[in-house]
């Protein structure tokens, strides 16, 4: 009887001392597959997101974008059988339409509908935004973040280059799946003067295309940080955060995106129902209102991307947005 206590005793001191150590950091990786061409950030060994950059495709993006439980977020092509609209929006997208000095109107938001021989639909596409290499991933040891970059060419004609971009990211487990990623878009006219000629409603920087499974449309929310909620309350409206959430399977989860306080504010929010979102840009510079980078000047775009568990309030999304405004996220 003493034997057993005393091995009792041990038993609950081990169960003490394991409960208090404190759990693993989540571990990020990436995985790059040639084959796909993806490169897929994994957070415990689970998908997270993934970039797409294939040479077929008229622009890149991020597909799939997965909730914390795993669930798709985002749609990657819009199917018209099931009555799914636009089926140019790419889940999670950057694109504008412009003119190269010299050049034509070049809309790559829609570049899906030209393609080079048009009664050929597997025929290559026009105009394309081309992956042109990835930049030093780097994952660090003390905290559960990395960052990755990519290099990428607005080109038409498929030879004629319009503008080039860099994207920066830098991904941080958040633990129980979720995450957050601070994304920076930099276009820069290398080429010749670029006029930026979208109209007042096709555009945002970037863009994201939620699943139907988040709309509105199916039960979801969509909030902004001034206390705006779905299209009614939120489209053209001014905030520095817009967030969309909704329960699918029984569990409340959501995406939302930050612009970052070094964007130039305060500006607008394209938001639609159906499940489309994206910050427009200042309006001396929104849409309707072209203006022209001149050769060698660059606009860059800051945004934070969270995926979260629960809804816009018990997700905090408010709260993070304030730890990423002062560089704690």
């Amino acid at each position: 009887m003493k034997y057993i206590s005393i091995i009792a005793a041990i038993g609950l001191a081990l169960a003490a001392t394991q409960a208090q150590k404190p759990a693993a950091a989540p571990r990020i990786e990436f995985r790059n597959d040639a084959k796909t061409a993806t490169q897929t950030v994994m957070i415990d060994g689970k998908e997270a997101i993934t970039y797409m950059h294939g040479s077929d495709l008229e622009t890149t993006c991020f597909y799939p974008v997965r909730s914390p439980s795993g669930k798709l977020m985002t749609l990657k092509i819009a199917d018209a059988k099931k009555k799914q609209s636009y089926p140019h929006h790419r889940s999670f997208w950057f694109t504008d339409k412009i003119r190269l000095e010299g050049g034509r109107d070049v809309n790559f938001y829609a570049s899906y509908y030209g393609r080079l021989d048009k009664k050929d639909p597997k025929s290559p596409f026009r105009d394309r935004i081309r992956h042109v290499k990835f930049l030093p991933t780097e994952v660090l040891k003390d905290k559960p973040e990395a960052r990755t970059g990519m290099k990428l060419i607005w080109e038409a004609d498929r030879k004629t280059p319009y503008l080039d971009e860099t994207r920066n990211m830098r991904i941080v487990a958040l633990g129980k799946g979720q995450y957050f990623i601070d994304l920076t878009f930099t276009v820069t006219a290398r080429y010749g003067d670029v006029k930026f000629t979208s109209d007042s409603v096709h555009y945002a920087w970037p863009y994201v295309r939620m699943h139907p499974q988040f709309s509105v449309d199916k039960g979801g929310t969509i909030t902004n940080s001034q206390g705006g909620v779905n299209q009614k309350g939120t489209h053209n409206k001014t905030a520095v955060w817009i967030d969309c959430s909704g329960a699918v399977g029984g569990v409340t989860e959501g995406l939302a995106i930050f612009s970052h306080p070094d964007n130039d504010h305060p500006h607008k929010w394209l938001t639609r129902n159906y499940g489309c979102f994206g910050p427009r840009r200042i309006d001396k510079r929104s849409g309707n209102k072209n203006f022209v980078l001149k050769k060698g000047d660059s606009l860059k775009r800051r945004v934070g991307v969270l995926v979260h568990c629960g809804d816009a309030k018990t997700g905090q999304v408010a709260k993070r947005y304030k730890m990423y405004a002062d560089g704690k996220l």
